[in-house]
């Protein structure tokens, strides 16, 4: 099992900036694939982003936060990221960090989630 722990969400202002954290912890010698994902009010949960945990990162993402979304990861820290420019007022929600186990063909273990309201 691999906790997560996420950080870094707030109030920003339109065209801001945030940079979000996850920390992970446990059996992380079992992760195949770190992800984002959100939620706004009323809304399902949608995938923001996600990254390999070995090798070659192949991030890839939604196509609503290309070229303003980065993820990225830090396997000595066991930490993945997730920063966010240009940030809108429909990037508002709650942001989730998942993780994907090897051999498993879905995100299995969450953070309990972080705020991100982007105000105009």
């Amino acid at each position: 099992q691999v906790q997560l722990v996420e950080s870094g969400g707030g109030l920003v202002q339109v065209g801001g900036s945030l940079r979000l954290s996850c920390a992970a912890s446990g059996r992380t010698s079992s992760i195949y694939a770190m992800g984002w994902f959100r939620q706004a009010p009323g809304k399902d949960r949608e995938f923001v982003a996600a990254i390999t945990w070995r090798g070659g990162s192949s991030p890839y993402y939604v196509d609503s936060v290309k070229g303003r979304f980065t993820i990225f990861r830090n396997n000595a820290k066991n930490t993945v990221y997730l920063q966010m420019n240009s940030l809108k007022p429909d990037d508002t929600a709650v942001y989730y960090c998942a993780e994907r186990g090897i051999g498993e063909g879905d995100f299995g273990s969450w953070g309990q989630g972080t705020q991100v309201t982007v105000s105009s």
